[in-house]
C-alpha cells in the first residue's frame, strides 16, 4: 500500500466519534444554521520547521472534524517570519498531510498571499483612528506596556495625526527607515487587564528575504494581525488553536470587528476556539530544541525515528491509523494533557497485531548443524503468517541441515527456569522439529561458535507423530537461504519522560539516552524478506514490529527499523 493510500484509509476509518466541546459547537452551529450550516477550518502551520506529534491534534481535528460534517478544511502557512522559514519546511509539510491521507484539493494558501490586503487594511485602520505609527523601540515597548498589575503608558506618538502615520507607513512600505525604527500599532486599551490589548504591534520593519516574496516587502504583519485577517478572508467558521493563544482571543476578535474584511454582509465570521495541546512523555516539542538535536549531532536527521516528527514517526513504523487512533483516545478538551508515550506505542501495536505478517528473523545469530541431518537436504516447512487473521494464509520456508538461532537462547551454565538451549537440553524450532544440543564448539578465545545438534524427525510440527513436547520454542532460519540485512533497534531518544523539566546547571541535551539506538548489520532473515518493499511492516517473532525503512531503500539499502517491541505495557495498565 503507498504511503498516501494508507493515509486515506486510514482516514475512513477514524472520526471524533465520542464527544468533545468542540464537535458540539459544531453540531449547534449546523442546528442553528449559522453561516449556512457550513463548516469551513485551516490548518495554519508555519513553515519553521518540520510537523511533530504535538501538531498531530490540531492537523486531526481540522482535517478531521470538517471532513465528518461534509465542510472544507485549507491548509494554509503562516509565512510572516522569513528568517525563520523555508521551502523545504513547506515542502515537508505537504509531504506528510498527504501521508496522513488529508486533502486541501486546491486550497492551499500562504499568509503571504494577502500581503497586499493586509497592509491595505492597516492603511484603512490608520484612516479609522485606529492604528499609528510609533517610534519608540521595542524595549521601549517593552517598559512603556506596565504588568499585569500595574497599567501600561500611552505611546508619546500614539496621538500623531493619521496623515502623518499613513505617510510614514507608506515610507515604511518603501524601505526608507532602519529596522527597529518605527512599528505600527493598533489603538486599542493600554489599561486592559489582558497584554495582548494595550495597543499591540501590527507590523515590524525587517530587510529579511522572503522564501516566496523574496526583497518585496520590508515590513511584516504580525501573526495577531495577519491570523484572523487570513481567516477571514479565506472564510474560515471554526478557527482552531492550542489554549497558549486563549488570552489572544480578545484580540482577535478586535481585528475581525474593526478591519472592514467584509464584502457581503453573510460573509463568515470566524471564531477562534481554543484546546489543550498535546504533550507526549519522553519528547520535545520545541521546534529550536527538535532543531539543536539534528544540528549538535544528537540525531541524524529531521526525519530519524527517534524523533517526534511525523516523518520521523513515519520512518519508525507508525502508520496514519495508528496517529489517528492514538488521537481519538487521547480526546480533545481544555484539559492539560500530558500522555504517556505507552498509549501512542500501543495504538500501532494493536493495528500491527491484527496486520502485520509473522516471520522470523535472526538478529545476533548462533550457527547450528544437525548432525543427523541429510546433507544437500531441503525441505518446506508450511508457517502461519499471521494467527490473529484467518485470510494471512501460511507461507514456505526452508530447512536444512545448518541454522542460525539467536545467541541468546543458548547459555552453557543457565540459571534455573532457563528453558532455551543447554547442552544436552531440547527446543523446539518453530514449525519445524525438536532438537539436542550435543557439542558446543568455541573459538580459541572460549567463545561459543557454533552448536552440534541432532534433530528428532518424528517431531515434526503438525504431523501426527508429533509427539512429546518442550518446554522451549525458538526462531531460526536455514543458513544456506538465509539473507543479511540491517537491523536497527530504536529505544526512547530521553532517559526523562520530560526532559525540559532539566534540573539546575543542566540542558534538556543532558538527558539524552545514549543507548537509543544500536544497528545490527549482521542479521539473518527469512529468504522472502530480502524481497520486502518499502514501507512493509513485519512481526519478526519474540523480537518486536519491524518497518522497511522506505528513506534507506531508495539509497539502496534493505534496513528495518524497530517500531515497537511486543510488550505493551500501556494495555497491561489499563486491564
Amino acid at each position: 500500500m503507498s504511503h498516501s493510500n494508507e493515509g486515506k484509509e486510514a482516514t475512513k476509518l477514524t472520526s471524533f466519534v465520542s464527544s468533545n466541546f468542540i464537535r458540539d459547537i459544531m453540531l449547534e452551529d449546523i442546528k442553528n444554521n449559522k453561516n449556512g450550516g457550513k463548516i469551513h477550518t485551516r490548518f495554519p502551520p508555519e513553515p519553521n520547521g518540520y510537523l511533530h506529534i504535538g501538531h498531530l491534534m490540531a492537523l486531526v481535528a481540522d482535517f478531521g472534524l470538517a471532513e465528518e460534517f461534509g465542510g472544507l478544511c485549507n491548509l494554509r502557512f503562516d509565512d510572516t517570519n522569513p528568517e525563520a522559514e523555508e521551502q523545504e519546511y513547506v515542502d515537508k509539510i505537504i509531504e506528510d498531510i498527504h501521508w496522513m491521507g488529508y486533502d486541501y484539493e486546491d486550497r492551499l494558501y500562504f499568509a503571504s498571499d494577502y500581503f497586499q490586503q493586509l497592509y491595505e487594511f492597516a492603511e484603512q485602520l490608520i484612516l479609522d483612528g485606529k492604528a499609528f505609527v510609533c517610534d519608540l523601540t521595542f524595549d521601549e515597548m517593552r517598559e512603556y506596556r506596565g504588568t499585569l498589575t500595574e497599567p501600561g503608558k500611552e505611546s508619546p506618538y500614539r496621538n500623531r495625526s493619521k496623515e502623518e502615520s499613513l505617510d510614514l507607513f507608506r515610507r515604511m512600505r518603501l524601505g526608507e527607515f532602519p529596522e527597529g525604527t518605527h512599528t505600527l500599532r493598533a489603538i486599542i486599551d493600554m489599561k486592559s487587564g489582558n497584554l495582548n490589548m494595550r495597543d499591540p504591534v501590527i507590523y515590524r520593519i525587517k530587510y529579511a528575504p522572503h522564501h516566496r516574496t523574496g526583497t518585496d516587502w520590508p515590513i511584516y504583519p504580525m501573526y495577531d494581525y495577519q491570523h484572523p485577517l487570513s481567516d477571514a478572508i479565506e472564510g474560515i467558521t471554526h478557527s482552531m488553536c492550542s489554549l497558549e493563544y486563549a488570552d489572544h482571543n480578545e484580540l482577535y476578535q478586535w481585528f475581525i470587528n474593526n478591519v472592514k474584511w467584509q464584502k457581503h454582509p453573510d460573509d463568515p465570521i470566524p471564531i477562534q476556539y481554543e484546546w489543550s495541546r498535546l504533550n507526549v512523555t519522553g519528547t520535545v516539542m520545541s521546534k529550536r530544541r527538535l532543531r539543536r538535536l539534528v544540528e549538535e549531532g544528537y540525531v541524524d536527521s529531521w526525519d530519524d525515528p527517534r524523533m517526534p516528527t511525523m516523518c520521523g514517526l513515519r520512518r519508525r513504523g507508525y502508520t496514519p491509523a495508528s496517529l489517528k487512533d492514538f488521537i481519538g483516545r487521547v480526546g480533545i478538551s481544555r484539559s492539560p494533557k500530558i500522555v504517556d508515550a505507552a498509549l501512542l506505542e500501543h495504538c500501532i501495536r494493536e493495528e500491527l497485531n491484527s496486520t502485520a505478517h509473522r516471520t522470523m528473523a535472526v538478529l545476533r545469530p548462533l550457527k547450528i548443524t544437525l548432525t543427523n541431518y541429510p546433507e544437500g537436504q531441503t525441505e518446506y516447512l508450511e508457517i502461519e503468517n499471521n494467527p490473529e487473521d484467518p485470510c494471512a494464509g501460511d507461507r514456505s520456508v526452508p530447512f536444512s541441515r545448518e541454522l542460525y538461532i539467536e545467541q541468546e537462547d543458548f547459555m552453557e551454565n543457565p540459571p534455573r527456569k532457563f528453558f532455551r538451549l543447554r547442552p544436552g537440553g531440547e527446543i523446539r524450532l518453530k514449525g519445524a522439529y525438536i532438537i539436542r544440543c550435543d557439542e558446543v564448539v568455541k573459538d580459541e578465545e572460549g567463545n561459543v561458535v557454533e552448536l552440534l545438534c541432532s534433530y528428532d524427525p518424528e517431531t515434526k510440527s503438525g504431523s501426527p507423530q508429533a509427539g512429546r513436547r518442550v518446554r522451549g520454542t525458538s526462531h531460526w532460519v536455514s543458513a544456506q537461504h538465509a539473507a543479511t540485512a540491517t537491523v536497527k533497534l530504536y529505544d526512547h531518544l530521553f532517559t526523562k519522560d520530560n526532559p525540559e523539566d532539566a534540573e539546575e546547571g543542566k540542558d534538556f541535551t543532558d538527558y539524552v539516552n545514549p543507548e537509543s539506538l544500536e544497528v545490527l548489520e549482521n542479521c539473518k532473515i527469512e529468504p522472502r524478506l530480502a524481497e520486502a518493499q518499502p514501507g512493509e511492516r513485519f512481526q519478526f517473532l519474540r523480537q518486536g514490529y519491524f518497518y522497511v525503512d522506505h528513506v534507506d531503500f531508495a539509497e539502496g539499502k534493505l534496513v528495518f527499523n524497530r517500531t515497537v517491541g511486543l510488550r505493551d505495557t500501556w494495555a497491561r495498565m489499563n486491564r
